[in-house]
């Protein structure tokens, strides 16, 4: 099995890209979905999460994680507090998933991690496809589309390594600032360029 990281930064466009390599047949293991699934109640990060925060991070008995967002990327230090109650676990609900991947056969898989450069984790991919879009484009995303705050979409942006390192580093990029018919043409330009070299070895 090959497995690809898919990464960007908050704000670039990742969901869309990733949705495009959905189109192609392409299985996607996003972090974000298993994030949701670990924090959901009852799970043990759940009640890490409301024990170090309090109960303000709950709303009708489930996580509000724009509640948590709005507490932790303002503070670096409970931000690396709350990632070292989830990473773990997202980690563990990914790599099942690539399991059930293998099972089916799958020649392909590609991880959808936000935080791919940040955990360091790119090293265990073949490659790595960075969706890119300049801090502040994803600053005016992030308030026209998301609601957030300009304030709060600047933390946000903040919070992450510059967009421009992760572009530095990645192996494949696909630049999401011209609308979607351009994205969704990268998109399968870089696809097909990974699955033609997959002879060729890391």
């Amino acid at each position: 099995m090959n497995v690809i990281g898919l990464t960007g930064g908050v704000g670039t466009g990742k969901s869309t890209v990733s949705g495009f390599l959905r189109d192609l047949g392409v299985t996607v293991i996003d972090a974000d979905e298993a994030t949701r699934a670990v924090q959901e109640a009852g799970q043990p990060a759940f009640e890490e999460i409301v024990r170090e925060f309090g109960p303000s991070v709950l709303r009708e008995g489930r996580l509000d994680r724009t509640r948590l967002a709005e507490i932790v990327f303002s503070d670096p230090e409970k931000l690396e507090r709350l990632n070292r109650m989830v990473h773990p676990r997202v980690r563990q609900w990914m790599a099942e998933r690539q399991v059930e991947a293998d099972e089916r056969g799958e020649p392909w898989v590609v991880f959808d991690i936000p935080l791919l450069y940040e955990t360091r984790g790119d090293e265990m991919f073949k490659a790595v496809i960075l969706v890119y879009a300049g801090p502040e484009v994803a600053i005016r995303r992030l308030v026209e589309q998301r609601g957030f705050s300009e304030r709060d979409a600047r933390a946000r942006v903040a919070a992450q390594m510059p967009i421009e390192e992760k572009r530095r580093r990645a192996t494949y990029m696909i630049d999401n600032s011209d609308g979607r018919e351009a994205t969704r043409a990268q998109t399968e330009r870089v696809w097909a360029e990974i699955t033609a070299s997959s002879s060729s070895g890391p």
